[in-house]
């Protein structure tokens, strides 16, 4: 499978979705300078054990090319996942996902009918169908490239298939939530992969095999 890895500094549009969460949940941090927000990117402040992801505050954006013309954008959203971090041995941190497929958010009705709806006359589906299940991802390396990145790989199960994906992994921030008190860790990631590897192959050549994947997730400590 072909699974490309890509240098880059996170879009806007990724920064809004995280800053969108947490006006969403905490009003009165709005107005709140960069540098006073209790999560802050310092690695001297994530602290080791077992997390659960938040499900509120984590996404995953897909991004696939329409036509060659633009890009179109979808969203995932209720993920579930675990982490076991140790921040002196990024190494023997592991992590799992959960994407509940059928949840998916697009701007248009009939575009996410095409994406649920069952074959014609009883064929194969063109995308997932009605009944898709969970995508996940379970972490089988951790790379360490700096003090707040890393290089995650591992096997995405999807649509009745597995394959490796490999993602740039960022630490967003991490402190103590005051909504909650909980110990919160964040990450920023991307990765690219071929949907065809995936059975996924309606429409190819008009819209793109390659599909961008940016995650914003937040992990808070059990």
């Amino acid at each position: 499978m072909r699974t490309t890895i890509r240098n880059f500094a996170f879009a806007a549009a990724v920064a809004t979705l995280g800053v969108t969460g947490g006006i969403l949940s905490a009003p009165v941090l709005f107005a709140q300078e960069g540098s006073d927000l209790p999560g802050q990117p310092d690695p001297s402040r994530v602290a080791g054990g077992s997390y659960a992801l938040d499900p509120v505050h984590t996404l995953v954006e897909w991004q696939v090319s329409h036509f060659g013309f633009n890009d179109y954008f979808g969203l995932f959203g209720d993920i579930s996942g675990t982490l076991e971090l140790d921040p002196n041995d990024i190494a023997a941190s592991r992590f799992e996902i959960m994407v509940p497929i059928a949840d998916v958010t697009v701007a248009s009705d009939d575009l996410k009918d095409h994406l649920l709806r069952p074959g014609k006359d009883g064929a194969e589906p063109d995308f997932f169908g009605p009944d898709p299940g969970m995508a996940t991802f379970t972490s089988t390396n951790v790379r360490r490239v700096s003090d707040t990145s890393a290089v995650v790989s591992g096997m995405l199960e999807m649509n009745g298939r597995s394959g490796p994906v490999t993602m740039m992994v960022d630490l967003a921030g991490a402190g103590t939530n005051p909504m909650n008190e909980k110990e919160t860790v964040g990450f920023h990631g991307r990765a690219t992969i071929d949907r065809t590897d995936w059975g996924i192959d309606w429409g190819e050549g008009l819209i793109g095999s390659e599909v961008d994947l940016i995650i914003s997730a937040a992990f808070e400590k059990q």
